[in-house]
């Protein structure tokens, strides 16, 4: 850090963004989000008062900060938080951090058809994004959500009472294991699909997060395969199923549904024009 007795918020930025250079992709965006964190400001607040100057805890602190990202943690984690569909949760290392790409999947459930107290099941919900995300949405929905980690249900419903919401039911299982017996309009799932020989397991945020919830066997399919096969059981007649998977797995995910005799099967792109969410009807 700059060796002085008082910092200004530019000067803070600056010597940041320096520093994760060759540890980020966005170094000055980590640099921005990790001290308004601190300060507990708005972005805004870094153009208004660029001049103003840190405390000595505040200096100290973002320094810290700043470590713990040049050591590649992610950026969520040290903040404790990330937004996802303009919808702040809390993160932690108990399952993965939610990423815009999962935005597709959410976009996209919104467009469907479906009967206005439409239910829904989101397996693997993790922080609850996916889940949360539609209730809030669709608050006359009912929507269930499950996770095996029991970290990652009690996260969810720390971010379910967060954003107030009274239309989702939150519990532990192992996929459709503690599943109520219901007939569903629609199922999502943002399920493990990375190979375990992936060599993207070893770097970036990913590093951080909890391997059940990247990887896969039968090269990224078993989950999916798993999920398109007990979905049937679970599904209303024309009811929906939406899977996020890797951006080379579109075809395979397509070929699963339809050895399943599943209908009206489409994959989606995300925002960079990837391969991301294949969607399938029954019947």
């Amino acid at each position: 850090m700059i060796k002085v007795s008082s910092i200004s918020n530019a000067q803070a930025i600056a010597w940041a963004t320096q520093q994760l250079i060759d540890h980020s992709d966005s170094p000055k965006l980590d640099a921005e989000v990790l001290l308004l964190h601190i300060l507990d400001k708005p972005r805004s607040y870094l153009f208004t008062w660029p001049e103003a100057e840190l405390s000595d805890k505040h200096h100290q602190l973002f320094e810290e900060h700043i470590a713990r990202r040049m050591n590649g943690e992610p950026v969520a984690h040290i903040t404790g938080e990330r937004e996802f569909w303009s919808l702040p949760f809390y993160v932690n290392n108990s399952t993965l951090i939610p990423r815009p790409d999962t935005e597709t999947l959410v976009e996209y459930a919104l467009g469907l058809a479906l009967p206005r107290t439409a239910k829904v099941l989101d397996l693997g919900t993790g922080t609850g994004a996916i889940a949360l995300s539609l209730a809030s949405e669709m608050p006359t929905w009912q929507v269930w959500a499950v996770d095996y980690s029991e970290d990652a249900v009690a996260l969810a419903q720390r971010n379910c009472q967060r954003h107030t919401l009274n239309n989702v039911t939150i519990a532990q299982s192992d996929w459709f294991s503690n599943v109520p017996d219901l007939q569903f309009d629609l199922i999502v799932s943002n399920p493990p699909y990375i190979e375990n020989d992936d060599i993207h397991l070893s770097q970036g945020d990913v590093r951080f997060e909890p391997l059940s919830a990247l990887v896969a066997e039968e090269s990224g399919y078993a989950d999916i395969r798993h999920i398109a096969s007990q979905a049937r059981e679970y599904l209303s007649s024309g009811g929906f199923i939406l899977v996020e998977h890797g951006f080379e797995q579109g075809s395979g995910v397509r070929e699963i549904f339809a050895q399943m005799n599943y209908r009206n099967i489409l994959t989606i792109k995300d925002m960079a024009g990837c391969d991301r969410v294949t969607v399938a009807q029954m019947p």
